[in-house]
């Protein structure tokens, strides 16, 4: 069940993934100085914005499943 979950979600993990790194190092190295802004003053917030993104983004590369419809 979860290697069907994998093989079918690949690429939106893909994105959830890079995407928390993606955000993890813009608060590194870019963030907020005066601790006010709410997505990039904390880590984890920016990890978590940073992978909804990545996740949104990836997946909409995701090709659809083909259903056929038998009458």
């Amino acid at each position: 069940m979860a290697k069907t979950f994998f093989k079918r979600h690949w690429l939106t993990l893909l994105g959830i993934a890079i995407g928390a790194l993606g955000g993890f190092l813009y608060w590194r190295f870019v963030g907020c100085t005066t601790g006010t802004c709410p997505i990039t003053s904390s880590p984890v917030n920016s990890s978590v914005w940073g992978a909804i993104i990545g996740g949104l983004l990836f997946s909409s590369f995701r090709k659809e499943d083909k259903v056929s419809i038998n009458k």
